[in-house]
């Protein structure tokens, strides 16, 4: 495939597509070869396509990299950092240097093996499990349609690009991104496709023989194949997805390793450095007669007039939403501030003196839904949404109404059964900005959506997934729907914050613990069954601590009952039948492991006393020894659940009152016969 040069660029007209193209194939080449390590093809593959966008269409500026209203640019293939990476040094982002290229995939580095979010200047997203980037930028092109819809071209107005591989294609993910995003016709969305035909193991025909174009079109996209050496083809083809009011796909059909006369085109090239003789036989090739990492200066000189293409178009933009933004209050202003507006504060403590006064028996998705319903109006940028399941998990307040296609000025988003895609999706969301996403399900779920969730705890962003049916409570539905290892999982995943409130007040506290976790995403284990709400709200929040006394005995303890969710109040029930056989126990509730870990030791050590302890939870044991200690005891599930009515369910599986008591007394016999002998 031929080479052609584009006919104009900004600045010099005498630096050609090749070289600029090239400057970032040798990059990649060069960073791949010190590193030992890493993934040359794809950069190499893709460089023409990437410089054509960069240089002629993509909306930005390198010197503000978080401008609201650039396009967004996600690679979504993202083994193929070091195009990232050459773009960002080459257009002129700030801390992108030479010296971070040759320090590739090396500790400290600001270019780590696949782009981290918040890591590294002009990465919108972290990328790197297939599927996950183009899953996210549909998120964001939603949140740009919302926000639009809300304010207008002036203030938002932007494309958002994904460069995707077979890989990304080949995940289920991507089919639900596609639906979702052809569905709501997000027409901002166009996705540049490394259609290659290589993958690790060889050939794409070993696994797929799917017509991707095809597949797209089906789903409402627009789609197009062109030749991705050829620029000119590119632009023209970038050109008429922009002006199509559908999403687009434009399958580039690339040579992996471009220009490696040994490697190209196979999967030789994808993931492992060229070696010194193949790379100079391509800087032959492509005739690149200089030293790794040597640019030649007017070559770096176009990048970086490229890289200020943008400075004007953001000039003007700020100029626009100076007058806006000088009022006191500006929703514009508002919808981009992080901070919950005061309005919030006032509602959400009228509702926990609400259920202070009135102390419902209500299950907590039942609470969850009060609480949405009573901050909605006051958080105007509040997303909602639910994989099908809105009637059940309760997370449609009664002033949303749902986004389509024809309506973008709606909050709330009916997601399909598209577990995988709401979780992908929402994280696109608050990377964009503007929105607080929150999404429901069932807590068995939580399976299609972990990969997301990971990704939300490792970008740290503030995203909310509502999960109810929480444990073997929902009963009937049986074991393929109770959850008995989905809390333990998700506690395994760092900064993220697992709440299961055990009534309508910790519901509420919970609520507001998640949307005020900037820095965290959270998950809500709600209840399918009633419980009574055991406790009034005062002025500390008492779930931000993690975990907090509700029962202590005036005159000491003997054991201290910790539970969460649904058997704060059994243990309750417990501490009572102890008490009638002269056993003091203390009632702790535990609504979040993590926000508990955080406490100082002497904070966890008063509410956990120093007497044995017994664990009592709907599901398996998981981190709970954490808290129990050598002598204590666990209350709970071993296996999986069964067909039934929850109260059967309970007592059959050894979760009731009299256990916890039973279990109660032994590990005080324990203790005091080992004290004996101490």
């Amino acid at each position: 495939m031929s080479i052609h040069a584009l006919s104009s660029f900004a600045g010099r007209s005498d630096v050609s597509h090749q070289e600029l193209a090239n400057a970032i194939r040798f990059l990649a080449i060069d960073a791949v070869e010190k590193a030992k390590s890493g993934h040359p093809g794809m950069p190499m593959g893709m460089a023409d396509v990437a410089t054509v966008l960069f240089s002629r269409f993509l909306k930005f500026d390198a010197s503000d990299p978080v401008w609201p209203d650039r396009d967004r640019f996600v690679l979504s293939a993202g083994h193929g950092s070091m195009l990232l990476y050459a773009l960002l040094y080459l257009t002129g982002y700030e801390g992108v240097t030479l010296d971070e290229l040759k320090a590739f995939r090396q500790w400290g580095s600001r270019t780590p093996g696949h782009p981290e979010y918040g890591h590294t200047p002009g990465v919108e997203t972290t990328t790197g499990p297939l599927g996950q980037g183009i899953a996210a930028a549909v998120g964001m092109a939603l949140a740009e349609r919302l926000l639009n819809a809300r304010f207008g071209n002036d203030f938002v107005d932007h494309h958002t690009y994904v460069i995707a591989g077979d890989g990304c294609l080949m995940e289920g993910l991507s089919h639900e991104a596609i639906s979702l995003a052809g569905h709501l016709r997000l027409g901002k969305l166009i996705v540049l496709f490394d259609d290659n035909q290589i993958s690790i193991d060889g050939s794409t025909s070993l696994s797929c023989s799917d017509d991707q174009l095809a597949r797209f079109q089906a789903s409402g996209w627009s789609a197009d194949r062109i030749d991705g050496h050829d620029p000119q083809a590119i632009a023209a083809a970038i050109e008429r997805a922009r002006n199509d009011d559908r999403p687009s796909l434009i399958a580039c059909r690339t040579v992996i390793g471009f220009g490696a006369p040994n490697r190209q085109g196979t999967e030789k090239a994808h993931g492992a450095p060229l070696g010194a003789e193949e790379v100079a036989k391509t800087r032959v090739a492509l005739d690149w007669p200089y030293e790794p990492f040597q640019l030649p200066e007017h070559i770096v000189a176009q990048w970086r007039k490229i890289g200020t293409r943008g400075q004007a178009a953001r000039q003007n933009w700020i100029e626009r939403t100076r007058c806006l933004n000088s009022v006191p209050r500006s929703p514009f202003h508002d919808a981009l501030n992080r901070k919950l507006p005061c309005e919030y504060t006032a509602a959400i403590d009228q509702l926990c003196t609400r259920f202070s006064a009135e102390r419902p028996t209500i299950a907590t998705r039942q609470a969850s839904q009060l609480v949405i319903d009573a901050i909605a109006e006051a958080l105007p940028n509040l997303l909602g949404g639910s994989a099908d399941l809105t009637h059940s998990n309760l997370t449609r307040a009664k002033t949303q109404r749902p986004v389509r296609a024809d309506f973008f000025e709606g909050n709330y988003i009916h997601y399909g059964v598209r577990e995988h895609a709401m979780a992908a999706a929402m994280n696109g969301i608050a990377l964009h900005g503007g929105f607080i996403p929150y999404g429901g399900t069932f807590l068995c779920f939580a399976d299609y959506s972990r990969p997301a969730i990971r990704l939300a705890a490792l970008m740290r962003i503030r995203v909310i997934h509502v999960m109810t049916h929480d444990s073997i409570g929902l009963g009937e539905d049986g074991p393929t729907h109770q959850p008995v290892e989905h809390l333990a999982a998700l506690r395994a995943i760092p900064n993220l914050l697992v709440f299961r409130p055990g009534d309508a007040v910790e519901t509420a506290e919970a609520w507001d613990c998640a949307l005020r976790a900037q820095t965290s995403p959270s998950v809500l284990c709600l209840s399918r069954q009633a419980m009574p709400t055991f406790r009034e709200a005062g002025e500390q929040n008492l779930v931000a601590f993690g975990a907090y006394v509700v029962v202590e005995p005036e005159d000491g303890r003997d054991v201290t009952l910790i539970a969460t969710g649904s058997e704060v109040s059994l243990a309750m029930h417990a501490a009572e039948l102890l008490a009638s056989v002269n056993v003091r126990a203390a009632v702790v509730s535990a609504p979040c492991f993590e926000l508990f870990r955080q406490q100082s030791r002497e904070y966890r050590t008063a509410v956990l006393g120093r007497v044995p302890r017994i664990g009592v939870e709907a599901a398996i044991e998981g981190d709970w020894a954490r808290w129990l200690g050598d002598g204590g005891e666990f209350v709970g599930m071993t296996g999986f659940g069964a067909s039934a009515p929850a109260e059967t369910l309970y007592r059959e599986f050894g979760i009731t009152a009299d256990a916890v008591a039973k279990a109660a007394l032994r590990c005080i016999a324990q203790s005091r016969m080992a004290a004996s002998y101490a």
